[in-house]
């Protein structure tokens, strides 16, 4: 046996350069490892996920507080199935309620409590040292505002790729 596999699709197949390859590897890294970082100070803490806080955040400042399941999904970059589980796990916990949109019965409404309000406001300087500590600090302006500029064109995913 050669050691190397050979597939049907190799003629058309690109690999990595390696510029490309210090692109990847850069990223799927900070993919992984940035996460647990952001949402440990938050567990220990106020007893957050980073995915709880996102989903909170992004209610407290939609208007009234409310957002349809669907928007706030996008927002917290979450699908449908993990964010009614944990608004599931909010609503328990006295932080969010979930009702019928009044436009659309189609539709679930999310909506930010007082309580879900207080966690949220409490939990904002946590999260807020951690992303400055972790992320910003250590870029210039002109850094920052090339990662949001790549941060936006990588989250534009084609619909064929789940």
């Amino acid at each position: 046996m050669s050691g190397t596999v050979e597939h049907e699709d190799d003629a058309e197949l690109r690999w990595l350069d390696e510029q490309e390859k210090a692109a990847w590897t850069g990223l799927i890294s900070l993919v992984l490892l940035l996460p647990g970082k952001l949402e440990s100070p938050l567990r220990q803490e106020h007893g957050l996920t980073l995915f709880e806080y996102l989903v909170l955040s992004h209610l407290s400042e939609a208007p009234q507080r409310k957002l349809r399941m669907g928007e706030l999904a996008f927002l917290a970059s979450g699908s449908l199935s993990r964010l009614s589980n944990v608004t599931k796990r909010c609503e328990r916990r006295g932080w969010v309620l979930r009702t019928p949109d009044p436009a659309d019965g189609r539709y679930t409404l999310a909506e930010l409590t007082d309580a879900g309000f207080d966690i949220v406001h409490l939990a904002a300087p946590t999260h807020l040292r951690a992303v400055r500590r972790i992320v910003l600090d250590s870029l210039n302006t002109t850094d920052q505002k090339a990662l949001a500029r790549i941060a936006q064109k990588l989250r534009i995913i084609p619909d064929d790729f789940g």
